[in-house]
């Protein structure tokens, strides 16, 4: 895999609030909705389906195949802004996190903070660097 792997270069993508961003998954009338908290701006594959294609008829979660691969990629793009993150780490993102999303919040929504993302990213680009040395 090529691009960023160093945890260090990955956080300096982001400034400091964009820890305190919330992405929040929920169901409503058969689609899936995930908005960026707190401006509620809603997230959508468009941007991400530019760089590769797993599923255009949108995101999933809470199991490995292509709808959580789209969302994988969707959630890196948005919250680091690069494509390069984004696509060397989206994968293992899908593995480790959006594969274990589920609506069991009292309100039927999962929560994504941006700290867990951080801490997933450098779990990732951690394991990365130490398999390429």
């Amino acid at each position: 895999m090529s691009g960023i792997t160093d945890s260090h270069s990955i956080e300096q993508l982001r400034g400091a609030t964009d820890a305190e961003v919330v992405y929040i998954g929920s169901r409503c009338r058969g689609q899936t909705i995930v908005e960026k908290h707190p401006d509620k701006e809603r997230l959508t594959p468009d941007r991400s389906l530019a760089l590769e294609n797993h599923s255009p008829s949108g995101f999933e979660w809470g199991y490995g195949g292509s709808g959580p691969a789209q969302l994988a990629l969707a959630l890196l793009l948005d919250y680091t802004g690069s494509e390069e993150v984004a696509l060397a780490h989206y994968t293992e993102f899908k593995n480790r996190v959006v594969s274990q999303l589920s609506c069991t919040e009292p309100d039927g929504c999962w929560r994504l903070t941006g700290r867990e993302i951080d801490v997933a990213l450098r779990e990732v680009a951690d394991e990365s660097v130490a398999l390429s040395a």
